[in-house]
């Protein structure tokens, strides 16, 4: 789970007045009410969902662009167009370095996972992991000087045998500024993690960027329909789909012709997808039972599985929708931009344990009363499991506390200078009667747009 995010240098965010990076947490305050709505032992208390709110272009949409950015970095190294990502509100920052850092929970252990980079260079300045403990004493788990070609590692790493491999690695890349060790300890290191289970640490850190960190975006699908094609329990389905007044009653996956799928791509496309799936059916040859593999195939309206069948034949279905009638089905295609938006979310609902889903502008195509439900059904939902949601909105409807705790509500708001600030409700000694939702709309808060004259009035 994710505790804190901090960023400096990135985009809008450059640092606070005390040099400090901005910081985003998801640290229970101090809030008495709704404690179904945090994980808690006897170490830390976290909250389970975040809504972020901010005008227009205050910077509340940088805040899932620089945890993206981070993922991308650690998992694919630096992106196209990295060199002009650092805030370019003070042209000092062109040459400063950019920072970030994760704090996560990982089992029932706490971490800290860092670098530095200038962007405008591509250089990596620095990269550390930390464990932290209950009793605020950090240990160093691996910290790299990039500049002056340093290393150490100590805790759990620091055992022998495994110290002595990890010091080869390092070596490899002790001068090499565009190379993060924790990237280059998830290539080909399967024979070191069978060997030391203590060197893990390295594999979960990575892996939960990975596979636990999902981060979507207002122009992109949010689900696959992975949890549609792959579920038995249909019913269920149904029944949270019909809850938020879709009209859908049921779904079916139905068979269509292949040639109806690859006709509309073009060639280039259709060989690389067939290629892709003969590659699938190939290296699973010493399996027993190759039937069910397949291909999710997902756009913003269409969705398409290709699966092998145990004659090795590519067969292609897609998912239709009943309303009412079961004899009258319809595409994804022919739903309305809301109804997709809901299928969506529906992912986050029904996901298992250990995700952090982070959403930006969560209310995009939603009735304000089907976000308030949404996010009311996974608060429901998140009272059993371990799992979090951090959202960026508009939508003040969600600044009701029969809804959210105070900690749960953050602010994106942009200086003059037009460098953002991140803030908590937390930070401000209101009422806990008071009208947030109005007191926001009036900018009690910040985060909120202000206007000036479209049209001035001209002197007589």
């Amino acid at each position: 789970m994710l505790i804190r995010f901090n960023v400096k240098n990135f985009l809008s965010f450059s640092e606070r007045e005390d040099g400090k990076s901005e910081e985003f947490s998801m640290i229970a305050g101090k809030v008495r009410s709704k404690k179904e709505h945090i994980y808690a032992d006897d170490k830390i208390k976290l909250l389970k969902f975040a809504a972020v709110y901010g005008a227009n272009a205050a910077g509340k949409s940088n805040i899932v662009k620089a945890l993206a950015f981070m993922r991308r970095i650690v998992l694919f190294g630096l992106p196209e167009g990295y060199m002009d990502k650092y805030c370019k509100v003070n042209d000092d920052n062109r040459d400063k370095e950019s920072y970030f850092e994760l704090e996560l929970m990982l089992g029932n252990k706490y971490y800290a996972y860092g670098f530095e980079v200038i962007l405008n260079k591509g250089k990596f300045i620095s990269e550390w992991l930390i464990e932290l403990t209950s009793d605020n004493r950090e240990k160093m788990v691996f910290s790299r000087d990039i500049a002056k070609g340093t290393y150490e590692f100590g805790g759990q790493v620091n055992i022998k045998g495994l110290v002595e491999k990890l010091h080869v690695y390092a070596e490899d890349i002790q001068e090499d500024d565009s190379a993060l060790l924790l990237s280059i300890m998830n290539q080909n290191k399967k024979t070191l993690y069978q060997q030391f289970e203590h060197a893990a640490i390295f594999r979960n850190v990575y892996m939960w960027m990975k596979n636990s960190l999902d981060i979507n975006y207002p122009d992109r699908p949010i689900s696959n329909y992975s949890y549609m094609a792959e579920t038995e329990n249909v019913e269920e389905i149904c029944r949270i789909i019909a809850a938020f007044g879709t009209g859908i009653t049921d779904f079916q996956m139905v068979e269509i012709p292949v040639e109806k799928v690859l006709g509309h791509m073009p060639k280039r496309v259709q060989e690389k997808l067939l290629a892709d799936i003969e590659k699938k059916v190939s290296d699973m040859k010493n399996d027993e039972e190759i039937n069910g593999l397949g291909i999710i195939m997902r756009s913003q309206r269409d969705f398409f599985i290709l699966s092998i069948d145990k004659d090795e034949n590519v067969i292609c279905k897609t998912i239709k929708f009943s309303h009412g009638k079961k004899n009258i089905l319809f595409d994804l295609s022919e739903e309305s931009d809301g109804t997709v938006r809901v299928l969506d979310l529906l992912e986050v609902l029904l996901s298992g344990e250990g995700k952090t889903y982070v959403i930006d502008e969560l209310d995009r195509c939603l009735h304000p009363s089907l976000t308030y439900k949404f996010v009311d059904t996974f608060l429901e939902l998140a009272a059993q499991k371990d799992i979090q949601l951090i959202v960026t909105t508009h939508e003040s409807r969600l600044m009701d506390f029969d809804l959210l705790r105070r900690d749960e509500i953050w602010f994106v708001n942009k200086r003059k200078s037009g460098e953002s600030d991140i803030y908590s409700l937390e930070e401000y000694n209101a009422r806990f009667d008071q009208k947030i939702d109005k007191a926001y709309l009036e900018g009690r808060y910040g985060g909120v747009p202000i206007f000036s004259t479209v049209f001035p009035i001209k002197e007589v």
